[in-house]
């Protein structure tokens, strides 16, 4: 069973003592400078040009990958300073012994929940697949045979959590350890504590994906050492059972993407408005206020207003979830998403029913997904094949310019091949939908 003071691990790389809460500068918080230093990131502010769901609409505002990840930090802080005062009644020795208070649950949240997005490629979901069918079906397939079978998959099913794990924790340009989180914050973000093999064990959701890339194991069995994560063996690999956290950063974005995506389809005019509205009022009928609902103007107002009141419902709930299961969940024995537990299921899965047949399939969405796949394919391929050539001496001109331009922000010098092709799908995944486009067009020769 998980132990919450060991789960509350202030440590971060390189300590050589343990941290302890009663210690703190109460004006400057570990936990809150993990959050400081996530949003004062360059990872972090180039989300404002990654596209969440829906491509930017120059007639109306729709979320980034900055802005719903500021949402989702939002909904989570108030998820775990929900959860961290009932714990704190429960455990009265985490506050009176320890020093821990209810802020500190609600920024680990927070901090985790900010950065859950920020190792996801440009162009939306279909970014990581297009990295990953560039290596499983397209040139890049020729590196199989040259990787161990764990380093291929880490390619073929290229992971944007595996690559915030990196990103958070990688020492890079004489920065050690990266943004030196505390630990309680990584493992809070790590959705998927298991390596890329196996792949989908079993149908729970923490195996659906993976939460590190070989690259990064060592420090990644560190994080989970210290926290006191619970190991679990699959199919001969060491896999672990989830901060209990996790699940709160887990719900916030749930929450988030199915209201406020909802939200843009409807301001965006892919939803029938009477409908949609329909839908969420369907989920908060037993809060809402007819008089004041009725008495809303326009289309904005009323879906603003039962977008609030959905968000408060699923964050009352998705708490009432957590600590009816909190035993559970540290003894790895809980199932599922918190909100796969809501009594407001059903009503969820009609959203994102519709959302996925309205918006996520939309024309304009599609058509941003196809640009992206031949954008990051060409990218990809223009590195690899000029980084390939320089340690096969067989550069061309056009290889030699490639590297002079671009060298700079991936190790091509590195002899090992595994890690250059993660350190240029890293490079490739760290652009901005308008970065990745202009360096196309220069490959491509065009706009000159």
């Amino acid at each position: 069973m998980m132990d919450w003071e060991q789960l509350l691990s202030l440590r971060k790389q390189g300590d050589k003592r343990k941290r302890l809460r009663i210690e703190e500068d109460e004006t400057r918080l570990g936990f809150e400078v993990d959050y400081d230093r996530i949003i004062f990131s360059a990872p972090f502010r180039s989300l404002q040009d990654k596209t969440q769901v829906v491509p930017l609409s120059k007639t109306s505002f729709v979320h980034t990958r900055l802005t719903h990840s500021l949402e989702v930090s939002v909904v989570g802080r108030s998820l775990g300073r929900s959860v961290g005062k009932q714990l704190l009644e429960k455990y009265p020795a985490l506050e009176k012994t320890n020093g821990y208070s209810f802020n500190d649950f609600g920024a680990i949240v927070a901090a985790a929940a900010l950065a859950h997005d920020i190792g996801n490629p440009p162009f939306g979901h279909s970014g990581e697949k297009a990295i990953g069918e560039y290596f499983k079906s397209g040139p890049g397939k020729q590196y199989k045979n040259q990787l161990t079978p764990k380093q291929y998959t880490d390619l073929v099913k290229f992971e944007g959590n595996a690559n915030g794990f990196k990103i958070l924790t990688e020492t890079k340009n004489g920065i050690e350890g990266g943004l030196r989180l505390s630990y309680a914050t990584l493992g809070a973000f790590i959705k998927y504590p298991k390596p890329s093999l196996p792949y989908k064990p079993t149908k729970q959701t923490a195996h659906k994906k993976f939460g590190y890339f070989q690259s990064d194991e060592t420090f990644f069995n560190e994080v989970v050492s210290d926290l006191g994560l619970l190991k679990q063996n699959l199919e001969g690999e060491d896999c672990y059972y989830r901060h209990p956290l996790t699940y709160l950063v887990e719900a916030a974005d749930d929450i988030c993407y199915t209201i406020i995506d909802f939200e843009d389809g409807i301001n965006l005019g892919l939803l029938q408005e009477e409908e949609a509205l329909e839908k969420l009022i369907d989920l908060v009928k037993d809060r809402l206020n007819v008089e004041k609902y009725s008495n809303l103007t326009n289309k904005a107002e009323r879906v603003s207003y039962l977008r609030a009141l959905a968000i408060g419902v699923l964050i009352g709930e998705a708490s009432e979830i957590f600590i009816k299961n909190e035993e559970a969940i540290l003894k790895g024995a809980f199932e599922g998403a918190l909100i796969d537990h809501s009594r407001f299921r059903l009503q969820i899965e009609d959203i994102i029913s519709i959302s996925i047949d309205k918006i996520y399939q939309s024309k304009e969405v599609v058509e941003k997904e196809i640009t992206g796949y031949q954008i990051l394919n060409t990218l990809l391929d223009t590195y690899n094949v000029a980084t390939q050539n320089y340690h096969q001496s067989a550069q061309t001109s056009y290889d030699k310019l490639i590297l002079r331009a671009e060298g700079e922000h991936f190790d091509y010098k590195n002899t090992d091949l595994y890690s250059r092709l993660i350190n240029i799908c890293q490079y490739v995944a760290s652009l901005t939908d308008g970065n990745a486009l202009e360096k196309f067009k220069k490959i491509k020769g065009l706009g000159i």
